[in-house]
């Protein structure tokens, strides 16, 4: 681990993710810390990240990392599941910044809010398959009980636009239906993408406490920047947000805009060494 190098409060804060999912992160990040500018880069070019080795993953992560640290961040938020599960200690131990996955704060939160022990987690195949929530679960919490599900359509249904209907609660019946015969009280969205299914997941799992691990994560950097004393203070500055993305910047702005709630502003295409 190297030393945190001197941090300004006014640098922003660094996200970055394989695609479009960690815009929920973002947008859970807004909301909550609305003085502070972001600078998200999406890696768009080499998503999905899941079916990749871990060392091909450590590399993407480590460049994106470099990347944004190279425009003066303060604070990196690896706001990608996978590359959470595979990198974040690799990245973690080679930035001069501190750096937050999304894995921690989903799996404290749930831990904290269920009061049965009984959790279930839905992720990509790539983050069920590291087995890092239910890991972190029984670490925060033993005797937890934990039921996990890979739910690989709902990435495609929230892209799409497909977050209500009878196909979007056909496959939230099929992809959920065994966890709830586990007894489950609380259940982890453990992809950025599943948020925008969130009204239809409450529904169907009715009854049982939703996880969003965006809004974790917003509030694990919330602390992290308080107890550093790196909050930007609302000095009547430019909030600002940048987005870089590393293919078809347009295709990224058409789906970004659902993520966001609102239209993405600068966007720019960049390259990350190797495209593949």
């Amino acid at each position: 681990m190297i030393e945190h190098r001197d941090l300004d409060p006014d640098e922003p804060i660094g996200v970055f993710d394989s695609g479009v999912g960690g815009l929920t992160v973002v947008h859970a990040i807004r909301e909550r810390l609305p003085f502070e500018s972001i600078l998200y880069l999406g890696d768009t070019a080499r998503v999905p990240y899941g079916p990749k080795s871990p060392e091909t993953i450590r590399r993407y992560a480590a460049e994106a990392a470099d990347f944004l640290l190279a425009r003066g961040v303060k604070l990196i938020v690896i706001a990608c599941n996978t590359a959470t599960a595979r990198a974040a200690e690799h990245v973690a131990a080679r930035v001069p910044v501190p750096v937050i996955g999304v894995i921690e704060p989903g799996a404290t939160e749930a831990v904290r809010r269920s009061r049965s022990g009984r959790i279930g987690v839905i992720g990509t195949q790539g983050t069920i398959e590291s087995g890092s929530y239910e890991r972190l679960i029984k670490q925060l919490r033993p005797g937890a009980s934990v039921a996990s599900a890979a739910c690989p359509l709902f990435v495609a249904l929230a892209e799409e636009g497909w977050v209500e209907g009878d196909v979007a609660r056909l496959t939230a019946e099929r992809y959920l239906g065994p966890l709830l015969r586990e007894d489950i009280d609380t259940l982890v969205l453990g992809c950025t993408h599943y948020p925008l299914l969130k009204p239809l997941l409450a529904d169907v799992a009715s009854g049982v406490e939703l996880i969003d691990s965006a809004e974790a994560t917003a509030l694990a950097v919330a602390r992290e920047l308080e107890a550093a004393g790196l909050e930007a203070e609302p000095t009547g500055r430019p909030v600002t947000a940048r987005y870089f993305v590393t293919d078809d910047a347009r295709q990224f702005g058409r789906v970004a805009q659902r993520f966001l709630g609102e239209p993405v502003g600068s966007l720019e295409w960049v390259s990350l060494g190797a495209s593949g």
